[in-house]
């Protein structure tokens, strides 16, 4: 580590709630090889996403991202320490988060718009209702004239995209995403990431972002929190992105600011890895 302080989280909406808020989490979990031990996943984290912010969350292979995702989800509960999203107590599920996950999730036996309005659909709302906001919604996120397809007549970021749609025409205050564009190429990535951007903007919803990708990280986030490696992870470095935005995630990459947010966030990233590393070859 490089011994940066913690930064301080950028404040978006003075008089509203953190959209997510973690108090001291640890997050335990019985041990594969004897039962009388457990596995400590997440220790003692604490953090907060705010109204309106996208924060990304990096570290290596096997810290606890995605568990540190399903904990704000509410499809894990905390072994201790609490968590609230927009001020009231996490009990169960997170019924203001929408999650999209890094596999595909639609039905294959449905269309692009099927996909689209079945979270509509379950809630009840009225199927002509529910056809037009899909539509609209396919619209948005270049698929006009593709309502129609099948997941399988798709490509992966047309996939992304109907995932992205069904996602956020359910109107969540929070979106989590789980390394939602790690299986595209590089071209339809970087598209994908300023298509979710210019969402973003329009909706300015808090989103908490989890990848590998250190790059996308920073193109995309107003803050970026480091994860040690695993076990007992915890939050060691947190780092504002103070780059201006709208921004275009192949333009910005290339920019003085960026480059050395990268290699900063690098340096402490990098020693992770290592540790992780050595880790897992001494089993």
């Amino acid at each position: 580590m490089s011994g940066t302080p913690l930064a301080q989280p950028r404040v978006f909406a003075r008089n509203t709630p953190d959209a997510l808020t973690f108090d001291r989490v640890t997050s335990r979990f019985a041990a594969r090889r004897r039962r009388d031990e457990s596995y400590v996943a997440l220790s003692d984290i604490s953090l907060a996403v705010g109204d309106g912010e996208f924060v990304s969350v990096v570290g290596p292979t096997g810290c606890g991202k995605s568990t540190l995702l399903n904990l704000a989800a509410g499809l894990l509960r905390p072994t201790d320490g609490s968590i609230s999203s927009f001020g009231v107590p996490l009990d169960g599920l997170n019924r203001k988060a929408g999650y999209l996950f890094q596999a595909d999730a639609l039905f294959p036996w449905s269309t692009a718009l099927d996909n689209v309005t079945a979270g509509l659909r379950y809630r009840g709302t009225h199927p002509v209702e529910a056809r037009d906001m899909a539509e609209d919604w396919l619209v948005r996120t270049g698929l006009k004239g593709f309502g129609g397809y099948y997941p399988h007549q798709m490509s992966g970021g047309m996939r992304k995209r109907v995932a992205l749609a069904q996602t956020l025409i359910l109107d969540p205050e929070l979106v989590l995403m789980d390394e939602p564009f790690s299986a595209l190429d590089v071209q339809t990535r970087q598209m994908m990431e300023n298509e979710l951007l210019e969402l973003w903007a329009t909706q300015r919803r808090s989103v908490l972002f989890i990848t590998h990708d250190l790059e996308e990280a920073i193109s995309l986030s107003d803050r970026v929190l480091l994860l040690s490696a695993g076990p007992a992870s915890r939050v060691i470095g947190e780092y504002v992105i103070d780059l201006p935005r709208p921004r275009d995630v192949s333009e910005i990459r290339l920019t003085p600011a960026f480059l050395d947010l990268h290699r900063r966030i690098w340096n402490d990233l990098k020693a992770e890895v290592l540790k992780s590393y050595e880790q897992a070859r001494l089993g």
